[in-house]
Parts: structure tokens; sequence; C-alpha cells
């Protein structure tokens, strides 16, 4: 499997090239040249894999420079009981009125993107390890993915990792997981500024070419296609363990601020699982729902976007939206070229002529919530099945109770641990979340942080300074 940019100025890589390179030279981002396929009757032979070999059947479609045994335990090393808290690695938990959750926050850092992260933990310093060099990675975060990343590379070999968050727009939880981390190679840059900034400087960053290549710049938020890889490996999971037999539908709500979860979904719908309905759910930042209700794409400034009480949320601007408009207008990379030239000069793209295809041919709809839906989701789900969900978590059962249709399974993508929100859990049941064990004591943490003002020349500056070489 080769991979190509979005906006076509990249010559096809492989994939441990892609790995390492975050954004592509031209600024797009890196897909597969083709949608591998998987047929009903290969999908029914996996049914009884257990998580982590079921990634290897996955990932082996998109991994193929990296040979299938080493692969293989890359994925048990990265899915395995020491770093989840259960056996099945990925539950689905019941809910009410066709609904449960896909439950993703098993892993060390309580969220979802562990599921992606435990795996670039195994392969990052296995690839580095075969070319004799180091990584510098360089990310942005609005909460989780910070911390999952973190975890998943500390105390690693010729890694290091420098991350930005937006100076106190995370929960006190999502800080001290983050800032407590004492690893000589993991440096958090609380940045003046919302995410869409520190994203913003991330990118420029890695798009000076230059400095990426002298300082060995890589990428683990959702730009980098492993990432997404990798969680395409859940949606086959979701639907192998919500069915009995082939052809039988599924319905996927995902909570969704910078578009790669709900990416992942469409990757998988488009390799063959049967997903009928793909249900974006978004906060009061609602330009995603926007778009899949206009066909109008127009990202917000950040003194537009809000501050809610689904924090990780709070993107105006999703990273990962180029990949799916680039499957929309038929892979064609000019045209994607000329749509994010049109958004930079106009500050949005109409693809309005395009809009009954979202539903029809990819599944696609939307809603969004408030934070009084946030609240009183919280206390339904809590009373009707003593189960506590997350903010982000609520926002997708919200949503999805609009879109459950008579004998489709409806999964909702958990996305954190109520623990990383308390004080909103404790706004809506009055009374905090309970903290998971050992976890009990972690905002009395020593936190180690640096607070730098949101621009390309203060991070520059920093990274030039800390960098490894």
């Amino acid at each position: 499997m080769k991979y190509v940019s979005t906006r076509g100025g990249m010559n096809p890589l492989e994939f441990s090239d892609i790995l390492l390179e975050g954004l592509a030279p031209d600024g797009g981002l890196a897909v597969p040249e083709r949608i591998p396929q998987v047929s009903a009757q290969t999908l029914e032979s996996w049914r009884a894999l257990p998580y982590h070999a079921l990634a290897t059947e996955v990932l082996s479609l998109f991994v193929t420079d990296i040979d299938r045994a080493t692969l293989a335990a890359m994925t048990e090393a990265a899915y395995c009981k020491s770093s989840f808290k259960t056996e099945a690695i990925v539950p689905v938990q019941p809910l009410y009125d066709g609904m449960s959750l896909l439950s993703l926050s098993e892993g060390p850092t309580l969220a979802f993107k562990d599921m992606a992260m435990q795996f670039l933990g195994q392969v990052f310093p296995h690839v580095l390890k075969q070319r004799g060099t180091t990584l510098n990675i360089l990310g942005a975060t609005s909460g989780d993915t910070g911390s999952a990343a973190e975890y998943a590379m500390r105390g690693k070999d010729a890694v290091a990792v420098f991350m930005l968050s937006p100076h106190g727009r995370m929960s006190a939880f999502q800080r001290a997981q983050m800032y407590s981390l004492q690893d000589a190679n993991i440096h958090n840059i609380a940045v003046k500024g919302v995410f869409d900034e520190a994203q913003d400087v991330v990118k420029a960053l890695a798009g000076d070419l230059p400095f990426k290549s002298k300082y060995r710049l890589g990428a683990v938020n959702s730009i980098n296609w492993a990432r997404i890889a990798a969680q395409v490996v859940y949606y086959f999971h979701g639907w192998l363990r919500s069915t009995s037999g082939p052809g039988q539908e599924v319905s996927f709500t995902v909570p969704s601020g910078n578009f790669g979860n709900i990416l992942a979904g469409h990757i998988a719908r488009s390799m063959g699982v049967p997903i009928r309905r793909l249900v974006l759910a978004t906060n009061e930042n609602n330009v995603l729902e926007e778009f899949f209700r206009t066909g109008i794409y127009r990202p917000r400034a950040a003194a537009q976007t809000f501050a809610t009480s689904s924090p990780s949320m709070d993107i105006s601007r999703a990273s990962n939206f180029e990949r799916f408009v680039f499957d929309l207008v038929g892979r064609d990379a000019e045209r994607v070229a000329g749509l994010w030239r049109e958004l930079s000069r106009e500050g949005f793209f109409d693809l309005s002529s395009m809009k009954p295809e979202l539903e029809r041919r990819y599944g696609f709809v939307a809603g969004c919530s408030t934070h009084q839906d946030r609240l009183a989701t919280i206390r339904a789900v809590h009373t009707r099945t003593g189960v506590l969900i997350d903010p982000h978590t609520a926002d997708g059962v919200k949503v999805a109770a609009d879109f459950v249709e008579p004998g489709i399974p409806m999964l909702v993508l958990e996305t954190a641990l109520p623990a990383k929100f308390s004080e909103v859990i404790e706004e809506a049941l009055g009374m905090p979340a309970p903290l998971p064990p050992g976890l009990e004591n972690i905002e009395s943490l020593p936190q180690r942080f640096t607070v730098l003002p949101c621009d390309v020349a203060s991070v520059r500056a920093y990274l030039t300074e800390h960098a490894s070489t």
C-alpha cells in the first residue's frame, strides 16, 4: 500500500515514510492510494478474534512495509490486559432505546485516544530503530490527545514529545494527567490561545520544510494516518460484537471536533463494514454539523470558538475534514487544493450541490448538543441505567436518540471516563465523578509545563533549544 497527498503534490510513499512525516510536503494529508476492500466472508472469519488479532488483520491492509509477524507483536503489546482494564479491550455496554456504548476509555489515560496511541507507541520506536534516527513529535491537543500521546511515548528511546495545549481551557484532571509527567522526553507547552490557534502553529512549523527536516518533526495528531488506521479497527470490532451474521447493519454516533474519529468510521464503511449511518455529534462549536446540514464549510475564528463543557470538541477547523472532502470530490487532488485555497481566501467553500450525497452515498447525518442537553443526558443515562458518562459522550447520546431506527443497533462512541470532567458531572448529578483507583491524588501532583505566547516564533525558539538531536 502506497500513500499520496490529498493535494496531489507528494510522490507515493510507504506507510513508514508517512508515519514519520505528519503533513505532506504540499500541505495536504496522506491518504491511501486506494481503500482496501474486505468481503463479507472475510468479515465473518474475523468474528471470534480477540481485539489485538483483529487489529493485526485490519492494520495489515494499510501497513505493508512491516512484516506481519512484527506487526502482530506490536498489536499484541499495544492491546493487552496490562494497559487496558478489561480483556475485551473495547466492551459494548447496552444503554436503552436501541443504543449501546462502544467503551473506548479502558486504556491508560481513560480516553478513546489511547486506542490509536498505544499502537503508535509501538510502531514509532520500531521504525526509528530500523532507520537509526530520532523524532521530535510536535502536536496540539484540546484535551485527550496530549495525555494519550505522552503516556504512549514517555521514556521511549529516540522520541521526544512537544505538546501544545490551550492555556486554561482543559479540565483540571486533563491538565494534571499531562503536566504531572516528569519524563525528560515530554515537553508540555501551554499556549495563550485556543486549540485552533495551537494547531495553526503546529501546521506552520510542519510546513516549514527546512526546519521540519533539520529537527526531524513528526506528528501524533490525527493528521498522522497511522492514528486513523488504528481507529478503523474499533468500527470493525463494534460491528462484529453487535451483529450475528453477514450484511446486518449498525449505525455509529461519534462526538466529533477534529473529524478524525468519525473519519475512521467513514474508512471502515468504505472498506465494506455494513454501516448504515455515521451520526456526527457536535457541541455548540457546530461547524461540522453545519456542513452536513447545508453543504457549506465555514470555519470560525478563534474569537467565535466557544469554551464549552465538552472542551475537547471546542474546535472550529477540523484538520481531518480534508480527507473526507478528498473522497467526496472523487479523489480529485487538484480540486481539493483549489477548495483549500478558496477557504484561505474567502473563509468558506460551498459544496451544497453535493449535499444529497452526504447521507445517500456516505451515510452521514449530524446534530448538535448544548450545555443543558449534556446535563440532562448525563442525568437521564445515570437514572435509567446507573451508567455514568462524560459530557462528550453525552453529546453523542443526545444526538444519537434522533437517529435510532428499529432493528438497527446504534453504537455511541464513548470518548472518555467521566472522572476527567468531574465539574460537569457534579453540576449534573450533585456529586463528583469517582476517580479510578490509583488516580485519586493526580490533581495534587507537581506539574511541569511552560507557558508561551501562541505564535510560531515562540514555539520555534523552544523547539530549537529543547529538540532531541
